[in-house]
């Protein structure tokens, strides 16, 4: 597709002359005499760039350009000085013209900014797109309470420098959540850096975190920079914080009270601004008792904690979970799937997931591979889910046809859990579930749950 180029000037000759050679490289030419036209016609046209001179008859050139910058911003223009006004064209750099070219033309130098120009246009946009899609990817999806409560809190404190500690089981996404603070916030544009506590050997946690200098010990055959370095201005992802050694976390601490390092085996101290975000999957409070995580940095890390929930614990999710990941891996693929089935969906709903969303995941994953028809069915899911007991328990009932059908029976199969769970004590699960007591009573009279309390195997 042709690129759009406006040409903007007085004067018959350059605008024909402009006009020639440019359409000759291939480009499409529009052209306007007055900065009154060029308004008019990047509203009309969306030119991919603007060539505007300074002298114009009506609104001058610097006028113009701040006309098209008010409402394309994005767009590039490109300044056409004569003689006397460079001061001009490089006040117009200034309020965000790309660059200026004075008269006499050199029609070489036309060609190589108008290509500079559009190219560097073109690699905005796609700079766009990326963050946009990247964005995308880091979006947590879900529209249960305890979803959305999550967003919000990232909402609120993702603008800010408060550190932030990342809690839940594995699979959940800490990860995810980390990466969606960081690209809501004002270190956006700068690294975000991740370091797997539990992976790094004890003996490399100096020089992974702070680098080291060539020579500084045998096999430091060149300067390496750390990962506190690479994550300047930028977020530092802490995750699996409590497999740390105590030797680490004191080094982890030192660094993080006092934003100051030195790469092993060198004198120069380095200043460091980095946001830090913490995740674990362990009790810190219990390790703190056991001595296994030390409290000091137990309390520099937990300016805000943020709960990452169990996918059992929100799975009115599921479907929307699991047909986010279909459409993702059909895409990658290249499988024209429509769907899940309903029945497909129920299944993975009474499954407990004790992998969480990675799990869930990693199952849709195999479903779109595996899959021979344009939807996921039942007969695709796995024998393992298909062969569940609670799914066996909800088979044939689950498949509702109406959404209120659905949630009783839902509602019926998760209070019929959580009661197993706590062995039938109806207080401990009225507050695991967040429920008053006579209301769950009510609930289990109402399902007929307490024939299946009698049926239960005594211990």
């Amino acid at each position: 597709m042709k690129k759009t180029i406006l040409i903007v000037d007085d004067e018959e000759s350059i605008l024909n002359s402009l006009r020639g050679i440019l359409q000759d490289e291939g480009y499409e030419v529009i052209t306007a005499q007055s900065g009154e036209d060029c308004i008019a016609l990047v509203e009309q046209e969306l030119p991919d760039l603007v060539l505007l001179d300074i002298w114009l008859p009506g609104i001058d050139g610097i006028e113009t350009l701040k006309h098209i910058k008010a409402k394309v911003p994005s767009m590039p223009v490109v300044i056409i000085s004569g003689h006397g006004t460079v001061e001009s064209a490089v006040k117009a750099t200034k309020l965000g013209a790309f660059d200026f070219i004075e008269k006499p033309l050199s029609l070489e130098k036309v060609l190589l900014i108008t290509s500079h120009a559009i190219e560097q246009s073109r690699l905005e946009e796609e700079n766009r797109l990326l963050k946009e899609r990247m964005r995308q990817d880091y979006e947590l999806h879900g529209e249960s309470h305890v979803i959305r409560d999550l967003k919000e809190t990232i909402e609120i404190i993702s603008p800010t420098n408060a550190w932030i500690l990342i809690m839940g089981e594995n699979g959940t996404g800490k990860e995810l959540v980390a990466r969606a603070i960081h690209t809501s916030s004002r270190r956006a544009a700068k690294p975000f850096v991740e370091i797997n506590c539990a992976a790094i050997p004890e003996e490399l946690i100096e020089s992974e975190l702070f680098g080291h200098e060539k020579g500084s010990f045998t096999g430091a055959t060149a300067k390496k920079r750390g990962k506190f370095d690479m994550a300047n201005e930028g977020t530092l992802f802490l995750d699996e914080v409590a497999d740390m050694s105590l030797k680490a976390q004191a080094k982890i601490l030192r660094i993080l009270q006092e934003k100051k390092f030195q790469r092993v085996g060198g004198t120069k101290i380095i200043d460091t601004d980095v946001r830090v975000l913490a995740a674990t999957n362990k009790d810190l409070e219990k390790e703190m008792e056991e001595g296994r995580f030390r409290q000091d940095l137990f309390y520099r890390l937990n300016v805000i904690p943020l709960y990452v929930p169990p996918l059992r614990d929100r799975k009115e999710d599921i479907p929307l979970l699991a047909e986010h990941f279909m459409s993702e891996f059909a895409h990658k693929e290249g499988r024209p799937l429509k769907g899940i089935e309903d029945k497909a969906l129920e299944m993975l709903m009474v499954h407990d997931w004790p992998g969480n969303v990675r799990e869930l995941k990693n199952i849709i994953e195999r479903l779109v591979i595996m899959s021979r028809s344009d939807y996921i069915s039942s007969e695709d899911i796995p024998p393992l889910l298909r062969g569940s007991d609670q799914i066996k328990a909800a088979s044939g009932t689950a498949f509702a046809d109406t959404f209120r059908k659905a949630k009783k029976i839902f509602e019926k199969a998760y209070i019929s859990r959580k009661l197993s769970e706590n062995e039938w004590n109806v207080s401990k699960t009225a507050e695991a579930i967040g429920l008053e007591r006579s209301n769950l009573h009510r609930k289990i009279k109402n399902y007929g749950l307490e024939e299946k309390k009698k049926d239960r195997p005594s211990r």
